[in-house]
């Protein structure tokens, strides 16, 4: 306790309501305060650090100004909202962020009433925020009741078709409601786009633009030299667009920019906008990300993802690992592939450092594209390079492809257009949860007509998928790999395409065979040698692909042995299913197979390591080994979910 900072305003907080009782000048001491606690407490969990330094200022005056939870705060992506949860009641739970029945990374519903809308993916705000304020206007039962609905939304998050047809649609039905554009100049990777452009010159051309609409008597509580600030940013921004702003094109009475660190120019904004406003209206507050937190400031990414770190050198406390992580493998041998290949280009949205696209753009920056939070505009991208001749990587995290399912389906599938999908982050991930579990996109891929799907089951399985990917151009490929480092295995030289299909055997045993897709296989090769010493030898192979299967090694497998069993990272629908498909097709359980399949269960796991998350899925190894005994009926069984 000795380390943590003094926080005399702090600890007499236990809800925003206290807020109300502080003046402005104490309002100011108490962010000061919350930005020392927010880097306290993630300096002994980890976590999303930047973002939520770079609205310190904003959250409180938030709570200040309005009254949650009858007033709906709505944090879009919400990896911001730690000092949120500080000043709603769970400070003293903070430090269990992330971390098994701990506070989420992210607003939850079930966690709070003051988190009226649970988020992790980016530009649902201000959709969620136009519900509620509809639901307000037409009577609808809420708990907490209904008061203003306010969206804080970032520009890297404006970057999204999503957030676009939210604000067409207030400005449409005109509903009093806030949205307020958290304006950083970078989302996770410094922002791409026009959206980002032109907010980059509001910032650089003038301080404020004239308070007007439904604000108007805010100029006055400006500073005199301020108001001839207003008066040119109001000039500069008409001769953008015809007839007025982007956002009041759509509808929105815009307000701004404001420093958004500033706490004598966001209360009086606040307050003005709270008393007045009769419509939708748009703030544009200005901060820095990871602000107040030199370290932060001074990285690449602002402090985006953190490990457990030193609070004075702000140094990363990681563990080491011998093994290469599984992104960078990937982004290495894709610069490989580059090199052989002209044609080979890349495209991630707003993850380059994430799937590992960074070290390909440094390398080939004229062939790597970050399109922006935009994964469905990425993918049709990537569909026309593919169809325009170029050999496109899509590099999107599983649980973010997702958004892109349509795109998938109809831009690229049906049209069989060979792009390459490179699906990181498959399977259980950890500290974020469920939001990003890679959990159904085997299921969702490998419906697909003409999809080919692959799941390394190692580093080196993963290095030649990607020349595998690189080579292929009969439609559509796709191949998927964890988080983090993978498994020591020796690692090839130079990729080998793989034979399309063709999955290959691991181990010859007896009795009951193990199919293994993706990288549970070290986890069955572990069962594997606990079986041994039980006198139960097991036949292992890995099945490379989900689509096409093998035929020959599956049918085999099962003519050979009394029992099979499946196992994969993902949910029901996927490889196992597609694999009792088949076996039923040719007739295979009439002769008395045992077919068990080991999936993720239809449950959404909360954040924990990755061990207990595959605990709680009983998919380790003590789960490989208890369903090879049960299925052979042996009665000796335990599970790590025992």
């Amino acid at each position: 306790m000795s380390d943590r900072p003094e926080t005399p305003l702090l600890d007499t907080v236990h809800g925003p309501a206290d807020l109300k009782r502080f003046s402005d000048a104490e309002l100011v001491r108490l962010a000061h305060e919350l930005r020392t606690e927010t880097i306290s407490a993630v300096s002994e969990t980890g976590g999303h650090l930047g973002a939520g330094l770079g609205v310190v200022e904003l959250t409180v005056a938030l709570h200040a100004v309005f009254n949650a939870p009858r007033d709906k705060i709505i944090w879009d992506v919400s990896h911001q909202c730690y000092p949120h949860k500080i000043l709603t009641g769970r400070r003293d739970r903070i430090r269990t962020l992330r971390q098994k029945d701990g506070l989420s990374g992210f607003t939850k519903r079930s966690e709070s009433h003051f988190d009226p809308f649970g988020a992790a993916h980016s530009s649902t705000s201000i959709s969620a925020a136009l519900g509620f304020a509809v639901a307000r206007d037409l009577g609808g039962a809420c708990d907490t009741g209904h008061g203003d609905a306010i969206a804080v939304i970032g520009d890297g998050a404006m970057s999204a078709g999503m957030a676009f047809e939210a604000l067409n649609n207030a400005g449409h039905l005109g509903k009093r409601m806030i949205v307020i554009l958290n304006d950083n100049e970078m989302s996770i990777a410094p922002p791409v786009g026009a959206m980002s452009s032109y907010l980059s010159r509001l910032y650089a051309e003038a301080p404020f633009q004239d308070l007007k609409a439904a604000a108007k008597g805010a100029v006055s509580l400006l500073p005199e030299p301020f108001r001839e600030g207003a008066k040119r940013a109001k000039d500069m921004i008409k001769g953008m667009a015809v007839g007025g702003t982007l956002f009041e094109e759509l509808g929105f009475s815009y307000l701004g920019p404001i420093d958004g660190h500033d706490l004598n120019q966001l209360l009086p904004v606040l307050r003005t906008v709270q008393a007045r406003a009769t419509g939708p209206i748009l703030i544009h507050a200005l901060t820095r990300k990871g602000k107040g937190y030199h370290p932060a400031e001074n990285a690449d990414d602002k402090g985006h993802a953190t490990a457990k770190f030193d609070v004075v050198t702000g140094k990363q406390k990681k563990a080491p690992s011998n093994a290469p992580a599984y992104t960078k493998v990937f982004g290495q041998e894709l610069i490989k592939a580059a090199e052989r290949d002209s044609r080979i280009c890349a495209v991630t949205a707003a993850m380059p450092d994430g799937t590992g696209l960074d070290l390909f753009g440094t390398r080939y920056p004229s062939r790597c594209f970050d399109v922006g939070i935009a994964e469905q505009h990425g993918v049709t991208f990537s569909a026309g390079l593919a169809a325009g001749g170029m050999r496109p990587f899509c590099a999107i995290y599983s649980t973010f492809l997702q958004r892109g399912y349509d795109q998938v389906v109809h831009d690229v599938a049906i049209q069989r257009l060979p792009v390459r999908f490179a699906i990181d982050r498959a399977g259980l991930v950890g500290a974020d949860g469920a939001t990003h579990a890679g959990a159904f996109d085997v299921a969702f891929m490998a419906n697909l007509p003409g999809m080919v799907v692959m799941a390394a089951a190692d580093e080196a399985e993963l290095v030649h998928m990607v020349a595998t990917a690189a080579a292929h151009d009969d439609g559509p490929i796709a191949f998927r790999y964890p988080r983090g480092e993978g498994v020591g295995v020796e690692m090839p030289e130079t990729g080998v395409p793989l034979e399309i299909g063709r999955g290959r055997m691991v181990r010859e045993g007896q009795g009951v065979a193990i199919l293994s897709f993706g990288a549970r296989l070290k986890e069955v090769l572990d069962a594997c040698e606990a079986l041994g010493a039980k006198g139960i030898s097991p036949s292992v192979a890995d099945a490379r692909f989900a689509k096409p299967l093998d035929r020959e090694l599956i049918l085999k497998l099962a003519a050979e042995h009394e029992a099979l069993i499946c196992v994969e990272e993902g949910a029901v629908g996927g490889f196992g299913s597609h694999v009792a498909q088949l076996l039923a097709e040719e007739g295979v359980f009439d002769n008395g197979l045992k077919y068990r399949s080991m999936v993720l269960p239809d449950i959404f796991i909360d954040q924990a390591s990755p061990r207990d998350m595959y605990a709680v899925a009983g998919l380790n190894a003590e789960d490989i080994e208890a369903k090879v005994l049960e299925v052979l009926g042996v009665t000796e069984i335990k599970s790590s979910r025992a």
